[in-house]
């Protein structure tokens, strides 16, 4: 094959596409349509819970786009870390929207579905093996932490895929995936290298980001055998040499080294070169193989939250803000133990947005230089339970709205509160426990595949 073409049609499935951008993509005869599902970036709630932080809607209507077209042209779909998060839950979810598309569009393929949720006695087998290792400082992984965990993802490479493909799936669907395992996986299938894969898949992954400006675009990747060349379907769009090797620097610790599973995609020695005003070629990236690891991402429950939101402009209290709600943490702490429920069963924070709301104590600016005319207060309380999260956080809202502070003038509230009810229950609340490496038996193993034949 002289070259390969792979079409990415949104950075995530669910935020949507230029439909027009899409069918300047499909004119071009893509080998492989595909999308990314989801990411671990909106925090650990989603794969804890099971929901998608996308909307069932809106992310029916992206597959339905694609799948109406990939379907009868006979071009494989891969939809990767599907749901948001990759767990079972999330794949089902997709599952189930793939096959009403299907019915609805009298549409008939081989269907492929991959897990990637890993249950805790395989976990443990590995632990106990000492075939894990941990990431970013943290501590080893220990049967305790897998035994806490709501639920553990394993993020596949591309050896997955290329088995789906191999056996003719035409729509494949997984769980938790590096992002750009799929498209490396094409690469790989159809005799390229891997570090053209992988760099293909490292800019495909987010759609049309690596190109200008930001809009909801689609990405055209163009493998050779020496380059990869990207161009943007939106007409409004280009891709410069700035802008891809920006793109490049994309969520990774290193800005040249990118680690995958089985090696590492070295950028260090990349050109690039604008061949026409819109499409850039890249050239010179390099593959060095590693041992084989995959990445673990799991979460346990912390306990429950519940929130107020308030807000002033009243400048007396804002220039002592600080000093009056260390005030009310004391107040509320003398009242909440009172009830049962003493400092040590719950946490109490106050985030002042247009004071310090963002960066909290680390906030650079002195503060006589914050000037913001209306200051924003989030008080977040999270206990065990949902009680005791309710109870001591009325306390809180209560305190700051109506004690007293030098200089106060107003005898009523101290606060506007935007909503009723004006305390919002925001249920469980994870972290995330387990990032982790672990070393498989094979690429394979931790990666069940099961098949279907759709609309036959």
């Amino acid at each position: 094959m002289e070259e390969l073409r792979l079409l990415s049609s949104t950075a995530i499935l669910g935020y949507g596409f230029a439909q027009s951008a899409f069918e300047a993509g499909l004119a071009r005869n893509p080998h492989l349509i595909g999308a990314d599902g989801g990411s671990s970036d909106p925090g650990p709630y989603y794969l804890a819970s099971g929901e998608s932080f996308t909307s069932r809607m809106a992310t029916k209507r992206d597959m339905r786009i694609m799948l109406a077209a990939a379907v009868p042209r006979g071009i494989p779909v891969i939809v990767s870390t599907c749901g948001g998060a990759g767990g079972d839950p999330h794949l089902q979810m997709m599952v189930d929207i793939v096959k009403e598309i299907a019915a609805e569009e009298s549409l008939s393929f081989k269907l492929a579905v991959i897990n990637s949720e890993l249950p805790k006695d395989v976990l443990l087998e590995h632990v106990n093996a000492g075939k894990t290792r941990p990431l970013y400082g943290l501590p080893e992984l220990t049967p305790e932490l897998v035994e806490q965990a709501v639920r553990v993802v394993g993020a596949m490479g591309p050896e997955p895929y290329i088995t789906a493909l191999d056996a003719g799936a035409q729509v494949i669907l997984s769980g938790r995936s590096t992002d750009p395992a799929p498209w490396a996986a094409m690469a790989i299938r159809a005799g390229f290298s891997p570090a053209l894969g992988w760099y293909a898949g490292k800019m495909l992954e987010c759609g049309a980001e690596p190109a200008l400006p930001k809009r909801e675009g689609c990405l055209l990747a163009t493998i050779r055998e020496d380059h990869v060349e990207l161009e943007p379907m939106h007409p409004e769009q280009a891709c410069t040499p700035r802008s891809v090797a920006y793109f490049a620097l994309h969520e990774n610790s290193s800005p040249i080294h990118h680690h995958e599973p089985g090696g590492m995609l070295d950028t260090s020695e990349c050109s690039f070169e604008a061949v026409t005003e819109r499409a850039v070629r890249v050239s010179g990236m390099r593959w060095k193989p590693a041992k084989y690891t995959v990445k673990l991402e799991g979460v346990e429950a912390r306990g429950h939250r519940v929130i107020s939101l308030c807000a002033t402009r009243d400048p007396v209290l804002q220039a002592q803000m600080d000093r009056y709600l260390a005030r009310s943490r004391e107040i509320v702490d003398e009242k909440a133990t009172a009830f049962g429920a003493p400092s040590d069963t719950y946490t109490l924070n106050f985030r002042v947005y247009g004071q310090n709301g963002v960066m909290g104590e680390r906030e650079p600016l002195p503060q006589v230089e914050r000037h913001a005319h209306e200051t924003a207060i989030v008080a977040e309380v999270v206990a065990q339970d949902r009680d005791t999260a309710k109870a001591v956080l009325a306390i809180a809202r209560t305190t700051i709205l109506h004690s007293e502070f030098p200089g106060r003038l107003c005898k009523e509230g101290n606060m506007a509160i935007p909503f009723s009810p004006s305390d919002l229950d925001l249920g469980q609340v994870y972290r995330f426990s387990v990032c982790h490496l672990l070393e498989p038996e094979n690429a394979l193993s931790l990666f069940p595949i099961r098949y279907e034949t759709i609309g036959a």
